[in-house]
C-alpha cells in the first residue's frame, strides 16, 4: 500500500472526507487549489474507459490540438531524407537522417515527438525497440508519419499532443500547468474529453468512459462526473 506524506495528506484534507465526482470547472479550481509545488505543476488527465485494448478496434490512440497548448516547449525531430529544410523552418529541434538514426542507435532519445517522412520508415521502423517503450515510434495515426513535415511540426509544437490507451483501458495526458487561468484548463479538458468521446469504438460494449481524474504533478485527484463529461460533449 502507497504511504503519502504529511503534505499530501494535508491536501487530500483540503478536499474534504466527500471525495466526490464534480463538474469540471469545479474540479479544475480544486486542483488548482491544492497545488503547493514549488514548480509549475503539469494538470493530469486519467481516464479509465469501457474497451478491450487487446482488440485492434478498441485499442484506441489519437491526436488532439489542445486550445491553449500544454506550457510546455516541446522538443521536435524529424527523420526525413528530402525535408529537413522545411522541417527546420516549421521550428524542429533538429532534423536529418543518418546522423539522426545512429543516435538512436546509441540509445539516444532525448526528445519529445519524433516525426518521420515514409521513406524512411523502413530504417527507422528497425529502431522499434528502442523508440517503441518510449512512446516516440513514429504512426500514421497520431499523425507523425507525413509527407507534410512543416504542418506536423506546427502543430506539434502549438499544443498537439497524442494519445494511447494503455492494456488496462486507461489514457493519461497532459492538459496544461498550474499556472493556467481557470477558462483555458476548462477549455483544454474539454477539448480532451470531447475528442476521446468521438473516439469510442462501436464495438465497444457497457460504460465507455468509467472515470474521469484531474490532478497537479505533486496533488491528490480531484474525480470528475464522467456522465455529466459525456452529456457535454454528445
Amino acid at each position: 500500500m502507497a504511504t503519502y506524506g504529511k503534505r499530501y495528506n494535508n491536501l487530500v484534507k483540503k478536499l474534504g472526507a466527500d471525495r466526490k465526482a464534480v463538474p469540471i470547472p469545479e474540479a479544475v479550481t480544486k486542483v488548482k487549489g491544492t497545488a503547493s509545488a514549488k514548480f509549475d505543476e503539469s494538470v493530469d488527465i486519467a481516464i479509465n474507459l469501457g474497451v478491450d485494448p487487446r482488440k485492434a478496434d478498441q485499442a484506441i490512440r489519437g491526436t488532439v490540438s489542445l486550445p491553449h497548448g500544454i506550457g510546455k516547449t516541446v522538443r521536435v525531430t524529424v527523420v526525413t531524407r528530402n525535408s529537413e529544410a522545411a522541417a527546420l523552418a516549421a521550428g524542429a529541434d533538429e532534423a536529418g537522417f543518418e546522423t539522426i538514426l545512429e543516435k538512436i542507435k546509441g540509445g539516444w532519445t532525448d526528445t519529445d515527438v519524433i516525426i518521420a517522412t515514409p521513406e524512411v520508415m523502413g530504417e527507422l521502423g528497425k529502431l522499434g525497440r528502442i523508440l517503441g517503450p518510449r512512446g516516440l515510434m513514429p504512426n500514421p495515426k497520431s499523425g507523425t508519419v507525413t509527407t507534410d513535415v512543416a504542418t506536423a511540426v506546427k502543430e506539434v509544437k502549438a499544443g498537439k499532443i497524442e494519445f494511447r490507451v494503455d492494456k488496462g483501458g486507461n489514457i493519461h495526458a497532459s492538459v496544461g500547468k498550474i499556472s493556467f487561468d481557470q477558462a483555458k484548463l476548462v477549455d483544454n479538458v474539454n477539448m480532451f474529453l470531447a475528442t476521446i468521446i468521438r473516439a469510442k469504438p462501436a464495438t465497444a460494449k457497457g460504460q465507455y468512459v468509467k472515470s474521469v481524474a484531474l490532478s497537479s504533478t505533486m496533488g491528490p485527484s480531484v474525480k470528475i462526473d464522467p456522465q455529466e463529461a459525456i452529456k457535454a460533449h454528445a
